[in-house]
């Protein structure tokens, strides 16, 4: 054997036993015994300066589990939280052997970050380690941190970055291969911002021109193609992000940061394809003969776009990792609070919103409630405001009309007229047929009549008239022209009258002397016989039924 070849074999054993020395001082290193030193084995065994993924594996509970696959599931563990941007403060995690998760029934179980509650470790004899229910959700997680195969991706990253210079040197604290991959993102980011905009303005304004919605296309869909750029981009951005593995004293801001601008972009999405969402509806009420449904549309407006706001700010307090809990509950009781100190206040807007949806009346109708008797001018989300006859304002709670009962006169189909044409007593029977029948010639052929349903006859005997009941309606949909009508139907009625001589009856005083020199007596003289009078009223009454029969 030759000085040489003796040489190398004394050069093999001597790394050797220094191989095996290092191995048994990294294994002297594992601590398993507490929370905390079982979270910093499994994450320090994977860091650039200490890899060593089988040491990092021993934190996990691999009962059933090959050793190449726990090693597999350490990796993907700790690319759960590096991908998700959760920073593990060690100093934060209990030491004590013995603790105990009092919200778990004191069992002996740590969950190490509150959004991934299947990730927990539990104490198996004198060891913490990762609970075999953890260790069968790994890959269940891993999925979701890295959908749609940014996990394949992920994978071609490490084994690109694990060759050649890409992983020599580190430049800003990130390797060459980082460097590459942050720099393709943000130029895929800028050149699809570049092509969704294109595709959001220019495709679909163009196609809604086509269908003549060309208003709409440049007052509110322009607005809107930008930010719904910004949202996709950012939602790319924070699917391939996590691939890169930055440090994760920089990942987890910016990780947050993309999530919280998630929300923030769907925000302004929504708030205004509201205002598109009200254009339409402006249009509907517009066909509409009611002008009260026009006064929803603001008020929708206003809520919806409101609604939307607060809604966006909990979902990006929430993305930032923020409790909200304590913030719904503060909007809790200070709702309480103000219910209770605003209940006028509220009973007179749920007054208007029962105004607005069972609408007993629409802005220009003639009401009549508890002596109120006006035109309504306009209805607020606190009171409305009515115009009265003596062309004064009343204002009255919203809160007290939904309770009230309304008259409202101006959804009559037809508007009444009844009065009493008193004639005088010395009228021929055969005139008052003929004037009676020229009263419904004149219901008949006047425009605006209702023809199907009027009542002319001859009604009462008056103290000192004749009267005839005149009954009849008119179809018009204003009091102006109600009048108008009434005032035409009058007209001819004085011409009727005047044309057949009929005289009108108006309140006289007639003294009858009994006796008076030369002068024949007014008191009728009863010569005749009751088989007369009796013959007499027998005449009459057939004479009646043959005038009803024919």
């Amino acid at each position: 054997m030759t000085s040489y070849s003796r040489f190398y074999i004394l050069n093999l054993i001597f790394w050797g036993i220094v191989h095996s020395i290092s191995a048994k001082n990294d294994s002297a290193k594992i601590d398993l015994s507490t929370p905390q030193s079982s979270v910093i084995t499994q994450l320090k065994f994977l860091q650039d300066e200490s890899y060593n993924p089988e040491l990092s594996a021993k934190a996990l509970d691999g009962t059933g589990v090959s050793q190449e696959e726990l090693i597999e599931l350490t990796i993907k563990l700790k690319q759960i939280y590096d991908g998700s941007g959760h920073y593990i403060d060690t100093d934060m995690i209990p030491y004590d052997p013995n603790y105990k998760d009092t919200l778990k029934n004191n069992q002996n179980t740590y969950i190490v970050v509150a959004s991934f509650p299947q990730i927990y470790l539990s104490k198996v004899g004198n060891k913490w380690l990762y609970s075999k229910y953890t260790v069968s959700k790994i890959d269940e997680i891993h999925e979701e941190i890295y959908p749609y195969g940014t996990s394949e991706l992920l994978e071609i990253a490490n084994k690109l970055g694990k060759k050649g210079k890409l992983t020599s040197k580190k430049y800003f604290g990130l390797y060459l291969w980082q460097h590459i991959g942050l720099w393709l993102i943000i130029f895929i980011c800028f050149i699809g911002h570049k092509i969704f905009t294109f595709i959001f303005e220019k495709l679909i304004i163009r196609l809604l021109i086509k269908f003549k919605g060309d208003q709409i296309a440049n007052k509110f869909i322009a607005p809107v193609a930008k930010p719904l750029s910004f949202l996709v981009i950012i939602i790319f951005a924070s699917l391939v992000f996590p691939i890169l593995q930055l440090p994760i004293t920089l990942s987890q801001y910016i990780i947050k940061f993309l999530r919280a601008f998630q929300p923030f972009f769907a925000v302004v999405v929504i708030y205004r394809l509201i205002d598109v969402f009200c254009f339409y509806l402006e249009k509907a009420t517009k066909k509409t003969e009611t002008s009260l449904d026009d006064q929803i549309v603001p008020l929708l407006r206003k809520s919806l776009k409101l609604f939307v706001i607060v809604g966006g700010g909990l979902f990006i307090l929430q993305n930032l990792e923020f409790d909200i809990t304590g913030i719904l509950a503060g909007i809790s009781i200070g709702g309480l609070a103000f219910a209770l100190a605003a209940q006028d206040t509220l009973k007179n807007l749920f007054g208007s919103l029962m105004i607005f949806i069972d609408r007993p009346f629409t802005i220009g109708d003639w009401i009549v409630s508890d002596g109120v008797d006006g035109t309504v001018e306009e209805v607020g989300f606190r009171s409305t405001r009515i115009r009265t006859f003596h062309n004064s304002v009343v204002s009255i709670p919203n809160g007290n009309i939904a309770d009230m009962t309304v008259d409202n006169m101006g959804m009559r189909v037809y508007r009444r007229f009844r009065t009493s044409i008193a004639i005088t007593y010395d009228t021929p029977p055969d005139l008052i047929e003929v004037f009676i029948e020229g009263l419904k010639q004149i219901v008949i052929k006047h425009p605006k009549t209702r023809k199907d349903y009027y009542e002319v006859h001859l009604n009462t005997f008056g103290g000192s008239s004749l009267d005839i009941l005149f009954y009849i309606f008119f179809a018009v949909p204003t009091w102006t022209e109600e009048l108008q009508s009434r005032g035409e139907v009058m007209l001819e009625i004085i011409k009727l009258a005047e044309k057949l001589n009929v005289r009108f009856a108006f309140p006289t005083t007639t003294l009858h002397v009994e006796d008076f020199p030369e002068k024949k007596s007014l008191t009728p003289e009863y010569d005749q016989s009751k088989e007369d009078f009796m013959a007499k009223i027998k005449y009459l009454t057939e004479s009646t039924q043959a005038n009803v029969k024919n």
